[in-house]
């Protein structure tokens, strides 16, 4: 019997680009810290890579930086492992300034308090449900599901399908 060599495959310019895509996306998940609860990209500095931390401003991210005295441009990735306690333990109770606090003068205790990822979505959920129990303004604009903050509502915030402009004679989108 005769032996059949099999042809070499040509790799083309997609098995190229799709190989190089999940080289960085392994990349991606080899370098992943975890503070606080969020996957941070350790491949970010560190400036940069706190404010992926749902309630962590630019701001805050600096003060964290500069308090603890961690270098802003180190990548996350480099941090030791004390390092990210001392992060972690300085989010549970941060010792900011109030302008920097993103909870100033809470409405139910009075004092200023700086909330994170879950804790935030829960707070901002507790505060409009309260705008509408005392049907404030924009208590009021949040239950019809309208702007709040003063845009105009002329041509945007159409809550159905229906099309901006004036309908032709024969226009089959009647409502």
């Amino acid at each position: 019997m005769a032996e059949t060599k099999e042809k070499p495959v040509k790799e083309t310019k997609e098995s190229k680009d799709f190989k190089r895509q999940q080289q960085k996306e392994e990349e991606y998940l080899d370098s992943l810290v975890r503070i606080y609860s969020k996957d941070v990209p350790g491949n970010k500095q560190t400036y940069i890579g706190l404010t992926y931390i749902k309630g962590i401003s630019w701001g805050v991210s600096n003060a964290i930086c500069r308090i603890l005295k961690i270098d802003k441009k180190i990548k996350i990735s480099q941090l030791s492992k004390e390092q990210i306690e001392s992060i972690e333990a300085f989010l549970q109770k941060p010792q900011l300034y109030d302008y920097l606090k993103n909870r100033q003068r809470d409405y139910d205790t009075g004092e200023s308090k700086h909330v994170l990822t879950n804790e935030l979505d829960m707070v901002k959920d507790f505060d409009i449900k309260r705008m509408r129990q005392i049907k404030s303004y924009k208590g009021m604009r949040h239950a019809l599901k309208q702007p709040v903050r003063g845009q105009r509502t002329r041509s945007h915030f159409r809550t159905t399908g229906v099309a901006v402009g004036v309908k032709k004679k024969g226009d089959t989108n009647k409502k």
